[in-house]
């Protein structure tokens, strides 16, 4: 969620005491608890997809990376829109692009035509979410913004918990004869709603002073992932051609030029996409790795989990939806006890204990898929589900200030775009690696009564490497500070609501 400046209300805000002001929240929450649930929703109804429309595994995987790649090449497009344009209209745009882009999902004849509509989707939603807490900021006085914040927290862990059930029970339903595609035709009637109230309790607000639009930089950072990412999720069934490796190659270059564009921007005009002088502060830099690194661990186990349970071992969405429910509530559980119990105590050190329990438990997974086999219960996952949640916890809430801590406030909002940028960067790259590290592991020719197995051994691989890359997280956090800054939890104005942004971000990409 991106905003760059602080939001000057235009004449017609409603005062303090008009009740309009909590349509408008609502409106936004329900806009931003739809982009949620339709992350969430979607990986359960993978197996699903794949069954009835004949897609291939590399369909499959852009189905959910290609959402993830749009939005993160978005985001900060998104909400510098917004500040030029009006947060409201960009709001109402964004809505209006993802619920057609929803139906479009819904109405998909092929693969093809939806892994089109998903990417469409993930544009659409990069201009929605950007303006929603933006026009929060614009709506409510100072004084009440804690309390609404404290809302979207609970708004964030209702639809990580809710969205996979949702999925199972509208898959499960197969209301009409429609299979999978109720998941997204359910975003219509909301959609509508959102745009009709919207237009009528959601009041204008802009940036005083917007800075310019990056669009070089914007494309430089979408074609150097794409020529990365496109290539891994291609190359197993290609066979790995010559211009794979050339085009993952490239893409540091393109990345290099990335670079010096953006230097050269800044001292032309001051308005670059990425804010270079930012990687000078070794916390932010080093926060900036871990949540890429993260994002990557993330993307390759949600989706060889889903694929695990339905594909391998035969379970039906709604027993795959319920089996995640102990993570969910373990995530929200240790957050709450690390910011408010732990990171004030012991400081770094509660992320790095964080890693180290979320790799303890994809450890404890590993084993226990290889001890049990396909003959595993749900109630055997529930252990190191909750480990692995409990780790995770303990390292989404306190990471926001430990990578905020020591960027200079006027910095705070360049800061937070980035962030949540590489936050989706880094799932898109995990999703790609599936390929690599899942598919890569299965046989292509396995008999039908061996399938089962190929999965199982080809989720033991895959979590090694998540495991891993845990251990490279837990290394990369000895560079972050080791008692966060007091001025960013507590400070006034942007600094602060931008380290709530991405709290909230972060809880949304850990629960997807």
């Amino acid at each position: 969620m991106t905003s760059t400046h602080t939001p000057s209300p235009v004449p017609g805000t409603p005062p303090a005491g008009d009740r309009r002001r909590w349509y408008a929240l609502a409106i936004v929450m329900t806009a931003a608890f739809m982009d949620l649930v339709d992350v969430t929703i979607v990986n359960i109804a993978i197996p699903s997809i794949r069954q009835d429309e004949g897609a291939s595994f590399s369909q499959i995987q852009w189905i959910t990376a290609g959402y993830a790649l749009a939005f993160a090449a978005g985001l900060i497009t998104g909400g510098r829109l917004g500040d030029i344009h009006g947060r409201k209209r960009v709001f109402l745009v964004g809505v209006a692009g993802f619920t057609l882009a929803s139906a479009l999902c819904g109405l998909a004849v092929n693969p093809e035509m939806l892994v089109a509509s998903r990417i469409l989707q993930g544009a659409m939603a990069a201009l929605m979410v950007p303006q929603v807490l933006s026009i929060v900021h614009a709506t409510f006085p100072a004084y009440e913004r804690g309390k609404v914040f404290g809302l979207f927290g609970a708004i964030v862990g209702l639809g990580a918990v809710s969205g996979p059930l949702l999925g199972a029970l509208l898959t499960e339903w197969n209301l009409f004869g429609l299979g999978w595609r109720p998941i997204f035709l359910i975003n219509l009637p909301v959609g509508v709603a959102a745009l009709v109230l919207g237009g009528r309790f959601i009041t204008e607000s802009k940036a005083p002073r917007a800075l310019r639009l990056d669009l070089v930089g914007v494309a430089l950072v979408t074609l150097g992932l794409l020529m990365l990412v496109y290539p891994l999720t291609r190359g197993r069934e290609l066979g790995w051609p010559l211009w794979g490796h050339l085009s993952m190659a490239g893409a540091f270059v393109v990345l290099a030029v990335l670079v010096a564009y953006e230097r050269r921007k800044s001292a032309r005009d001051g308005s670059p996409l990425v804010e270079l002088s930012l990687f000078r502060v070794k916390s932010f830099a080093a926060g900036i790795a871990v949540q890429t690194v993260f994002g990557i661990a993330l993307g390759i186990f949600f989706l060889v989990w889903t694929l695990y349970m339905q594909d391998g071992l035969g379970w039906s969405p709604l027993r795959a939806g319920l089996t995640g429910v102990p993570f969910s509530v373990a995530v929200s559980v240790a957050a709450g006890v690390s910011v408010q119990k732990l990171v004030p105590r012991f400081g770094r050190k509660v992320l790095q204990a964080g890693a180290l329990v979320m790799a303890a438990g994809v450890l404890l997974y590993l084993w226990e898929a290889g001890h049990y086999g396909l003959g595993i219960s749900s109630w055997q996952m529930a252990l190191p589900l909750v480990v692995m949640g409990a780790g995770m916890g303990l390292i989404v809430a306190p990471l926001t200030d430990a990578v905020l801590s020591q960027v200079p406030r006027e910095h705070a909002g360049s800061a937070s775009g980035l962030i949540n940028t590489v936050q989706q960067m880094g799932n898109a790259l995990g999703l790609g690696l599936v390929s690599v590290v899942f598919f890569g592991a299965m046989s292509d020719h396995a008999a039908p009564s061996r399938t089962g197995l190929a999965h199982a051994d080809a989720f033991q691989n895959a979590l090694g490497w998540v495991a891993a890359v845990l251990g490279v997280i837990f290394l990369l956090m000895f560079a972050l500070p080791k008692r966060p800054a007091q001025h960013v939890e507590g400070a006034s104005g942007n600094a602060s609501e931008h380290a709530v942004e991405i709290a909230v971000e972060e809880k949304r990409e850990a629960l997807v």
